[in-house]
């Protein structure tokens, strides 16, 4: 009888030991969930800030108040086109042919002009939006870079599929945005 006992002890202490192991990564699984749970997370929605944030606007104030001349050009162009062609199909029959060549001649012209006008118009505006944009994009960084560190996130995400609203932080860098210039 005390063999069989001295077997069972030496079968406890076994299992006991081989146990230790596992219930240590047991542990150490739990502990890094509660890690995770402890991490703060911030998100950012990148496309409102980029719509409703005070440089944004500003940024295109500026654009439209710096492209509003050559797009209103560019309306008056298209006008004169549209008239010179109607003109054309009216009068055809009025027009000796010399005239009537002129005047087609004057509206390929005009048409040539307006679509360079009009490529180079949509370049320049394309290539302004973009450095406007870089440049909305490298201040909100900073803000967001900043709000993190001072309300000590850990992450903060930008551009995902779904984000529950209590850490949705825009409001809070739509506001630095806005304090600053």
């Amino acid at each position: 009888m005390c063999a069989v006992l001295s077997k069972t002890t030496h079968l406890e202490k076994c299992v006991k030991v081989r146990a230790l192991p596992v219930l240590a990564l047991v542990l150490m699984g739990v502990s890094q969930l509660a890690l995770a749970d402890a991490a703060k997370i911030g998100f950012v929605n990148s496309e409102r800030v980029m719509r409703e944030s005070a440089p944004a606007v500003r940024a295109q104030q500026r654009i439209e108040k710096d492209f509003s001349k050559r797009d209103q050009e560019l309306q008056r162009m298209a006008k004169d086109m549209d008239a010179l062609q109607k003109e054309l199909e009216n009068e055809n029959s009025k027009m000796s042919t010399p005239e009537r060549q002129a005047k087609e001649r004057s509206l390929a012209d005009l048409n040539r002009d307006f679509q360079r006008k009009k490529r180079e118009f949509g370049e320049d505006l394309n290539q302004r939006r973009n450095e406007e944009l870089a440049s909305i994009i490298e201040r909100t960084n900073q803000v967001i870079k900043q709000i993190a560190e001072s309300d000590k996130y850990d992450v903060v995400l930008q551009d995902v599929v779904y984000a529950n609203p209590r850490i949705d932080i825009t409001d809070k860098v739509l506001k630095a945005l806005a304090d600053t210039k």
